[in-house]
């Protein structure tokens, strides 16, 4: 195999391959649903690349010149080809079986992870998922999990972590609490209403003063480690707490309190273990995560659904 002689961008053949065959550039340009000069820049690229020229310039019609027309029967083998892969790497797919358990916290696993379970399905019918919703970290060096879906980077040498997005998190109450409790104009004003812990009240409270809220463990009427339980807590209009600002789209009942309050950031890490470099079935999936989570508005658009 002459290496040397494979110097040429697939993407810039796969633009040649198109023009040809839909007759112009602003045709192949929306075929690949380019702009018409990315692809002529590509073409371009092409031929300076093969030092050749493959289309007629000055006229009319897109014509091909004779090197242009030796090359397109090249191509199509390629394109071909390309499908071929394409078509078997799908069957692959398509085979691989077997069982994935994914671990995320309550409300991820509630609100984020069905849509994407169903496209799992869809690429490998085979691969049955086990959805464990915990705000525990489940252990994955004791194989407790094969994909952990966290907040945190992971530590531990021989799991391998992604970042794939960024979250925030902003207090909330509901509509029917602040009307009765007002509605706070200043940080001593929020730090003053009560509030529904996502953990234990020692805990939470570090981060809330992180945020600028001067609470105390005095201000919790209630806490738990369920995100389905605190959001039902926070909606029957027991106290405030933080939760992801799209929860307004889910949830109308309930208001951001005092906007002007820094939002508490979450980096969203895809996690597992080594295994992932030699099971196919894990990275079927991981990867499939991974492009999923990173098309997500993780930040805050209001057409998107708690974390």
């Amino acid at each position: 195999m002459n290496w040397d002689a494979v110097k040429f961008d697939w993407n810039q053949v796969r633009a040649f391959l198109a023009a040809a065959e839909e007759g112009s550039f602003s045709a192949a340009a929306r075929a690949l649903k380019q702009t018409q000069p990315t692809l002529s820049r590509q073409i371009v690229a092409l031929e300076e690349t093969l030092g050749v020229t493959l289309f007629e310039r000055g006229s009319r019609t897109l014509l091909l010149t004779d090197a242009g027309r030796t090359l397109l029967t090249h191509v199509r083998d390629m394109a071909d080809a390309a499908g071929r892969i394409a078509l078997g790497a799908e069957s692959h797919s398509q085979q691989v079986g077997g069982v994935v358990t994914i671990t995320a916290t309550v409300m991820f696993a509630t609100f984020r992870l069905p849509a994407i379970v169903a496209k799992v399905r869809q690429v490998a019918p085979n691969i049955v998922i086990n959805l464990v919703p915990s705000n525990n970290i489940q252990d994955l060096t004791q194989r407790e999990a094969d994909i952990s879906i966290r907040h945190a980077r992971p530590e531990q040498k021989d799991l391998v972590g992604k970042l794939v997005g960024e979250t925030s998190a902003h207090l909330f109450a509901s509509k029917a609490f602040l009307d009765t409790h007002g509605r706070p104009t200043s940080h001593e004003e929020a730090a003053a209403l009560p509030f529904v812990g996502f953990e234990a009240p020692e805990r939470v409270v570090p981060a809330l003063k992180a945020v600028g809220l001067d609470v105390r463990e005095e201000s919790f009427v209630a806490f738990t480690n369920d995100g389905n339980v605190m959001l039902a807590l926070v909606r029957e209009g027991l106290g405030a707490t933080f939760l992801p600002r799209e929860i307004e789209e889910l949830c109308p009942d309930l208001e951001e309190v005092l906007p002007t309050l820094p939002s508490a950031p979450g980096p969203i890490w895809l996690t597992s273990h080594r295994e992932l470099h030699t099971s196919r079935r894990i990275r079927i999936v991981f990867d499939i995560l991974a492009e999923e989570l990173s098309n997500l508005n993780l930040s805050g658009s209001p057409n998107r659904r708690p974390s």
